[in-house]
């Protein structure tokens, strides 16, 4: 890595660390409780395009699509930054063009997500809730590393975006350094983003066969 990617602190500043793992804690609680509303919102709504119609089947293999690059993408970023984030200022690869791919991937995938609902109001509504949602947890983390960090974190944030992707300022090393577990723990992490294909389908079916009724038509 560059020396701004190698740069260490041997005393982390405890406090501020252990604020990053509450805020941590309490966005997958958050995230976890929106789920399981949104999800029973589902139950009762359904896209104003019948399902077999172009559009209809076009917006879900669209969120198919989306759905495998935010998985993808997320264990792209793990051989990165996986068990680094709180030692080094990763700038190498997706960390290059973004500050937060791990995150402007999971946005990828919770738009990818709403789109298996059939119909673009589901789709930017959930798009726009994970943008909400980790724009509070980036803040904090920066937070983090410009304490940590303070000379280099400047020098990256003046170079790279925080959502990006700002291609032109690609660059990486020629080998890296992997740890398998915590890319293979990433990976796992993102197979849940898969788990809305099957689930909205079966949303779905059950909608068409008059076991769930139907209360809102969105476009």
């Amino acid at each position: 890595m560059s020396s701004a990617a190698t740069t260490t602190i041997s005393e982390p500043p405890a406090v501020v660390d252990d604020r990053l793992s509450q805020v941590q804690r309490r966005r997958r609680r958050f995230a976890q409780g929106s789920g399981l509303l949104l999800l029973l919102v589902l139950l009762f709504t359904e896209s104003m395009w019948p399902s077999e119609t172009f559009l209809h089947e076009s917006l879900e293999m669209l969120g198919y699509a989306l759905i495998l690059v935010c998985v993808a993408g997320r264990t792209w970023c793990a051989l990165y930054i996986g068990g680094r984030k709180k030692k080094v200022l990763v700038d190498q690869g997706p960390y290059s063009v973004s500050r937060n791919p791990l995150y402007l991937f999971s946005l990828i995938g919770g738009l990818g997500i709403g789109l298996q609902a059939g119909n673009l109001v589901t789709g930017l509504a959930l798009a726009l809730f994970v943008f909400a949602l980790f724009s509070v947890v980036i803040a904090q983390e920066e937070t983090f590393l410009k304490g940590r960090f303070p000379e280099e974190f400047a020098a990256y944030a003046a170079l790279v975006p925080r959502w990006g992707p700002r291609f032109s300022n690609w660059h990486s090393d020629l080998e890296l350094t992997v740890q398998p577990r915590l890319v293979l723990v990433t990976f796992r992490d993102a197979l849940w983003f898969l788990l809305a294909i099957p689930l909205l389908e079966g949303i779905e079916m059950m909608q068409e066969a008059g076991w769930l009724p139907v209360l809102l038509h969105l476009p």
